[in-house]
């Protein structure tokens, strides 16, 4: 791993770093893989129960793709589905996470970099935050995947007026739209942020799991006429893990519980 993504994945609260500050941690092409890969090892380690991402030097969450990029990966569209396909792979790898994630979001979050906080679980962004996907000031579109994410965040009415202003947002008015969940200041994001990460990670991370899929499931069939039976029985499945059991224990005894995920 270069240092352009720093990882520290000590347990419970991963934290994945964009570390390209005089880039206003630009994402290039290596990095949307990498990304994806980071994610991946971290929902598989059972120790993390919350992953935080944010970007180095106070300035920026993230600027988006690297313009450097442009030539080489996103000069025709046979190029530019390749580059398609490394951002399709990390948001998706994001977005299908069992474990809870939290974008920190200081100063700006622009394009791919909003794109990418859209397909977290939560955002928390300080108050001198900016965000925005200006794709109609560089002539070009977003993915059906980012498309999705953000009218399913938004609504299609704020999604429009997004891309088509190509405006960037303070943060009273992504708060305002749904766009992020809590505005804090800037001294306070990092305790606020972590707070809300190692309380989310004291929960359940079976409840935590299938909340996110059912989410999914809600989205895919919103009829919810044609669930299969495995997506049917969902949300019974708990009645029969260990979790549920020291949960409901604790209730009774007035404690804290102690969950293990099984």
């Amino acid at each position: 791993m270069n240092d352009h993504i720093l990882l520290d994945s000590k347990s419970p609260v991963a934290t994945v770093t964009f570390n390209r500050p005089s880039q206003r941690n630009a994402i290039s092409f290596d990095m949307w893989h990498e990304f994806s890969g980071i994610m991946q090892k971290l929902d598989a380690d059972r120790d993390i129960r919350a992953v935080v991402i944010t970007g180095a030097g106070g300035e920026s969450f993230s600027a988006g793709a690297d313009i450097q990029d442009f030539d080489d990966y996103r000069s025709d569209s046979t190029k530019g589905r390749g580059y398609n396909d490394a951002v399709n792979g990390a948001l998706k790898a994001l977005s299908e996470m069992a474990t809870p994630t939290i974008s920190m979001i200081q100063g700006f979050a622009v394009g791919g970099g909003c794109e990418l906080a859209v397909a977290t679980d939560l955002r928390i962004a300080s108050d001198d935050s900016r965000m925005g996907i200006p794709v109609g000031k560089l002539g070009i579109s977003i993915g059906h995947r980012e498309m999705r994410g953000l009218v399913n965040l938004v609504g299609k009415g704020n999604a429009m007026y997004i891309l088509l202003s190509a405006r960037l947002l303070d943060a009273e008015e992504s708060l305002r739209i749904g766009l992020v969940n809590q505005v804090v200041k800037p001294g306070d994001l990092h305790d606020y942020t972590y707070k809300l990460a190692n309380d989310i990670a004291s929960l359940a991370p079976l409840s935590h799991a299938v909340n996110k899929l059912t989410m999914q499931q809600v989205q895919n069939k919103p009829s919810l006429e044609n669930l299969t039976k495995e997506e049917d029985d969902l949300p019974l499945i708990q009645f029969d893990t260990k979790d549920y059991l020291e949960g409901y224990k604790a209730f009774l005894e007035k404690r804290r519980p102690n969950f293990i995920g099984e």
